[in-house]
């Protein structure tokens, strides 16, 4: 398994994200270019969302080895995946685009079924994906990407049924809260029972309510030692009853110590790809041509 604290020189790549006014619900995207001699080997840590990492690189491609096999191309990583890396060699290109669990229930129809797994683009959209892949490639530019991303994912959200509101409206009390939510407190405000609540949840998003807030809290404490900050002091700002508490759910989460976790690659450039809040344009490391 490769090592988090394993360097990983992100000088060599160039990153971009969309213009705020090419931006969609619950979508969030970043293009990158690697241009990293030799192999790149990158573990990814869990996140909150529903990932689409559409492989735009000419030759090989990009590699993505996890717990339910191998797949080579573009990918849907589902919720929990588990161990997983990225591998490659030489130039090459990606869109990650991440959804959210109520934004992918809508654009795949499946997100149900994709918690713990990857799947390959084509096995999830079948001939649309390959023509959506196809438009990509063809792109001069990434804003053109951008924009053909934000028309594909578009038109899928206007066409299929959304989750619940209620299911929504948990979903966003969680993300708010930072996972230090109360499944019972939120049944009540949907006015739901426990049960409803939790059932209608995981049938929609592929995870328990309760699951979620794990993920959800995990996520802000893994940026917050990636920032920097000690261990100690990230499991009581986090809600964590203690270290050892923060540290058995970093293991559960990625296999790390909470030290390999704040080293982490996957979350170095997190802070350039998915800024708090929407850039004035689009920002760009290196240059943008072809």
């Amino acid at each position: 398994m490769l090592s988090a604290e394993t360097p990983f020189d992100w000088a060599g790549v160039e990153v971009a994200v969309p213009r705020s006014s090419g931006r969609l619900p619950g979508v969030s995207m970043a293009g990158f270019r690697h241009r990293v001699p030799g192999r790149v080997d990158i573990a990814m840590v869990a996140h909150p969302s529903v990932t689409l990492l559409i492989d735009l690189a000419d030759g090989e491609g990009i590699v993505h080895e996890g717990p339910g096999g191998r797949e080579r191309g573009s990918v849907v990583v589902g919720l929990l995946p588990g161990d997983l890396r990225t591998t490659g060699r030489g130039t090459g290109e990606c869109l990650q685009i991440r959804l959210e669990p109520a934004a992918a229930a809508a654009v795949l129809g499946a997100s149900a079924e994709l918690t713990g797994t990857v799947a390959s683009l084509a096995d999830v959209w079948g001939r649309d994906g390959e023509r959506a892949e196809d438009r990509l490639r063809a792109a001069s530019s990434w804003d053109e990407r951008f924009a053909i991303a934000a028309d594909v994912l578009g038109r899928r959200l206007g066409t299929r049924p959304p989750v619940d509101p209620e299911v929504a409206h948990t979903w966003r009390r969680t993300l708010a809260g930072r996972g230090r939510v109360r499944v019972d407190r939120l049944a009540d405000e949907v006015g739901w029972s426990r049960k409803r609540l939790w059932s209608r949840f995981r049938s929609q998003l592929g995870i328990t309510p309760k699951h979620a807030a794990r993920l959800v809290r995990f996520d802000h404490a893994a940026h917050l030692l990636a920032a920097g900050h000690a261990a100690a002091g990230v499991a009581a700002r986090s809600g964590y009853a203690d270290q050892s508490h923060l540290h058995r759910e970093v293991r559960t989460f990625t296999g790390f110590t909470p030290t390999a976790v704040a080293t982490a690659p996957w979350l170095a450039i997190d802070a350039v790809a998915w800024p708090a809040s929407p850039p004035p344009a689009t920002v760009r490391r290196g240059s943008d041509r072809r």
